[in-house]
């Protein structure tokens, strides 16, 4: 059953009658259960005892009434009476790690806290909301195009797994008993996570910060974001797995889908490590401003781009492998995935002193590129996009196309053509193992009267390039080959830029001298799982 009423007024009249007559007397309630199962489809779940205690999540709401998913024995289904978009969850939820495999299934979509436009509602900004915990191990999955995990402003994400037990975001039908029409899991299978936080974003002017109107509306899903706290704190992601997203959400215009990892004016005090996105079909993450960091990151066959740097983004990124290539639909199709491994945009919107244009830095990148074509849109597999005065400085990065007989490795646009010759974009000890660096007549780039190549931009500042046919990559397909002798430059040291940056002597997201380590493993893992539907 999914929503269970505990009514316990006659078992408290007695506990009050008994405690008038002294002693130490404890009464347990009785619960009457008049439970009623409110969900339009309910998937066979299969495998289960439906006279098992229910472990499912379960709150209290406004009116005192518990509410919980219904138990099977093995999984826990959670229908929109329980939450949905237009039903939030206001007070905290913990999803915990169930035996035999089970998995929490919604039916819609999981929003925390409740969304607020203080400047045309008659609402306040919860700053304190409530908190979505999920324990290590477990595995949260939807059945809709259109469902998504929404956290407003104000709430808080507590997702913490470990290498040995990570947390799994993904499409019902990973799961073949959740599975009605028995198709396997593929990509825009469901929303993604979309993360609201109060950080500060070039699409609030600075007006509205100082007035704390600051109310930017997300993309794909109707949500608020933004204010003045580039600290701000949303919660914890960690060792979380985020498979199969980039959905519709429903009333979206076609074209708006939803990224698998949307971060919109999250802020620093967030903490985001260890994260395994697979077959999006929108962004792998993109930012929306805001100051948080990432590390560890594994971002393999996304349809669209890897990572988004939009709107103002001020954080900070070290150990990042992003793989382009092909998957198998369920048409049976073999299509190329990936557009660009970063679009790189510095202003979305109104850009200030105090809200400048995207000038993160990041550290030991490896985006490897097919020369494929996007089933998506139509667009080049490309390693680095550049445009809006686009401030991002990269270290110790590795591009690699084989081959490029209809794509190639750095393409720019717009105002970008300032910053490549006025060095604000910058590239260090890097090297681009392409085919084909730059497109074919734009390779000199020219602001007003002074003018560079992509080539001398990309080795300005000790970076090299190679060519396609370069031996740079281990035998794994993703760790930097160290005893390559087609690479001649040296590593730069990140951990003396600040101490969020670690110190390392390769060029690229993992050494080949490492296979061992958590980072090695959380990499090899996600490499695996990606050739193994290509």
């Amino acid at each position: 059953m999914e929503l269970k009423n505990l009514f316990k007024a006659s078992a408290v009249a007695t506990a009050l009658l008994l405690a008038g007559c002294g002693g130490d007397i404890k009464v347990t309630p009785t619960v009457i259960d008049n439970s009623v199962d409110n969900s339009v489809t309910n998937p066979t779940t299969g495998g289960g005892d439906s006279g098992s205690t229910n472990v499912c999540a379960s709150y209290e709401n406004t009116s005192g009434e518990t509410v919980q998913g219904s138990y099977d024995g093995t999984d826990c289904t959670y229908n929109t009476a329980f939450v949905s978009a237009s039903n939030p969850i206001t007070t905290d939820l913990t999803l915990t790690d169930l035996s035999n495999d089970g998995v929490h299934l919604f039916l819609g979509s999981l929003v925390m806290g409740e969304g607020c436009n203080n400047e045309s509602d008659s609402c306040s900004i919860e700053t304190d909301g409530p908190t979505l915990t999920v324990d290590a191990g477990a595995d949260v999955a939807f059945n809709q195009t259109t469902s998504f995990i929404l956290i407003n402003r104000g709430a808080n994400i507590e997702a913490e797994g470990t290498y040995a037990d990570p947390i799994t975001f993904t499409s019902s039908n990973a799961y073949a008993r959740l599975d009605a029409v028995g198709s396997g899991p593929q990509y825009q299978d469901w929303g993604g996570i979309m993360i609201d936080g109060l950080g500060i974003t070039d699409q609030c002017t600075d007006a509205q910060r100082a007035a704390a109107t600051c109310n930017a509306v997300s993309e794909g899903v109707t949500s608020f974001y933004g204010g003045n706290d580039n600290t701000d704190n949303s919660g914890t992601l960690k060792f979380v797995k985020i498979h199969y997203a980039g959905g519709l959400p429903s009333g979206a215009e076609a074209g708006n889908d939803l990224n698998s990892l949307s971060l919109f004016a999250v802020g620093s005090g967030t903490e985001i490590d260890y994260i395994d996105i697979y077959q999006g079909y929108d962004d792998g993450i993109e930012f929306f401003g805001g100051a948080v960091d990432i590390k560890h990151i594994v971002i393999t066959d996304t349809q669209d781009d890897s990572l988004d740097i939009d709107a103002g983004w001020q954080g900070r990124a070290q150990y990042v492998l992003i793989k382009q290539g092909t998957v198998v639909n369920n048409s049976g199709e073999t299509v190329s995935m990936g557009n660009g491994g970063f679009e790189s945009d510095g202003v979305k919107g109104e850009s200030s002193a105090e809200a400048p244009a995207s000038s993160p830095v990041l550290a030991n990148v490896t985006v490897i590129t097919t020369d494929g074509i996007s089933v998506r849109d139509g667009d080049p597999s490309i390693a680095m996009k550049l445009d809006d005065m686009i401030s991002a400085t990269w270290y110790n990065t590795l591009l690699v196309k084989p081959v490029a007989t209809q794509t190639w490795c750095i393409n720019y646009s717009g105002d970008a053509a300032e910053v490549i010759v006025n060095g604000s974009a910058s590239i260090h000890n890097s090297v681009a193992a392409c085919a084909q660096l730059a497109n074919a007549g734009s390779e000199t780039v020219t602001s007003g009267s002074d003018s560079t190549t992509v080539q001398e931009w990309f080795e300005a500042n000790s970076s090299e390039v190679v060519g396609g046919n370069a031996d740079v990559l281990a035998a794994n397909g993703f760790a930097t080959l160290t005893t390559s002798t087609d690479i001649t430059i040296s590593a730069f040291d990140a951990s003396t830029l600040d101490a969020f940056f670690e110190a390392t002597d390769f060029i690229g997201a993992i050494s080949d001298t490492d296979t061992t380590s958590d980072w090695y493993n959380w990499a090899n893992d996600a490499f695996v799982n990606a050739a193994a539907d290509e």
